[in-house]
């Protein structure tokens, strides 16, 4: 029997490893310019799952929070979700398009518009929503993802809305922020120049080469498409339970801009995370601290930020 003992534990080990692989598959959303490659996250319970649409952040930030840009990973959306599936809520989450194992279905840069975001998360939705193993979907988005979930989930009915790190302010004020102090006068100039023309709806040809990396002629069309957003209006708009939620440690958003998303929307819940930072760790606001967690998958996201979305999700299920 002591012989068979090692044999006996590796082969149950490699059961539950085989159990829990099975709770994450992947999944796809065909679209006439290619698929959007995603996971589902299922919990190991039975019956129908109340579900959630996991929208990542800003440029080339991955279905799993991680950024290309940046030494190594973070993991942030992939615990969330596994997280979540442990509270007993499904989820999806996804590369967008253009982006990672979603790259063959972007568009060239000067076609891409802030629209193909939105729409194809409201497309995700209506395919939760078709699938009869889920309740209504709800829509969490951290960061950028956060205005990209208000239109889709307005757009295609979704059950509740999360907005995790979400700006309140629209992107010209944001981008005119972290210019501040950054640029010698002739460029803050040029640049108020190029962002008041964008704003108006018009492309600029003359862009000085310093500027180049934010203002490229390819990507104008796509700043004029996100520019005309304000997200304390498209956040008044929703008619479903929302949740606002902020860490305070997060040197990258500000708490201000939570309060004032969770004052634009009558009725909304605000939670606001002691110690949670923009990659939904707790990190002191030690600047080295903070650079280590967005690079350090083992350090896990925040509990209280898990509970406070898990028990907000929950109760809207059961409404």
């Amino acid at each position: 029997m002591k012989r068979l003992a090692a044999p006996l534990l590796f082969a149950t080990a490699v059961g539950l490893a085989a159990a829990a692989q099975a709770a994450e598959q992947p999944i796809v959303l065909d679209t006439p310019s290619g698929q959007i490659a995603g996971t589902l996250e299922l919990p190991g319970e039975g019956g129908k799952y109340p579900v959630a649409l996991i929208i990542a952040g800003s440029g080339p930030t991955d279905r799993d929070g991680n950024n290309p840009m940046l030494p190594g990973r973070n993991d942030s959306l992939k615990q969330l979700a596994e997280a979540l599936s442990d509270a007993g809520i499904a989820s999806v989450r996804y590369d967008k398009r253009g982006i990672a194992a979603s790259k063959p279905a972007g568009p060239e840069e000067s076609a891409l518009r802030f629209e193909h975001y939105a729409d194809d998360a409201a497309a995700w939705i209506a395919k939760l929503k078709a699938d009869p193993r889920f309740a209504a979907p709800a829509v969490i988005g951290h960061s950028e993802g956060s205005l990209v979930g208000m239109l889709a989930a307005q757009q295609a009915g979704a059950s509740a809305f999360v907005s995790i790190a979400g700006i309140a302010d629209t992107a010209p004020a944001v981008i005119r922020k972290q210019m501040d102090g950054k640029l010698p006068p002739d460029l803050v100039k040029e640049s108020e120049r190029i962002l008041t023309a964008l704003e108006a709806g018009n492309t600029v040809d003359n862009v000085p080469p310093a500027l180049a990396a934010l203002y490229r002629p390819s990507v104008q069309p796509y700043l004029i498409s996100w520019f005309k957003y304000v997200p304390t209006k498209q956040i008044a708009a929703l008619d479903m339970p929302v949740l606002v939620v902020q860490g305070n440690t997060d040197m990258q958003v500000e708490v201000g801009q939570a309060n004032a998303l969770h004052a634009a929307k009558s009725g909304a819940r605000l939670a606001i995370i002691p110690g949670m930072n923009h990659v939904l760790k707790h990190v002191r606001a030690i600047p080295t601290q903070q650079a280590a967690s967005y690079s350090d998958p083992s350090l896990p996201i925040d509990p209280l930020l898990v509970k406070a979305v898990a028990d907000f999700l929950k109760r809207g299920n059961a409404e």
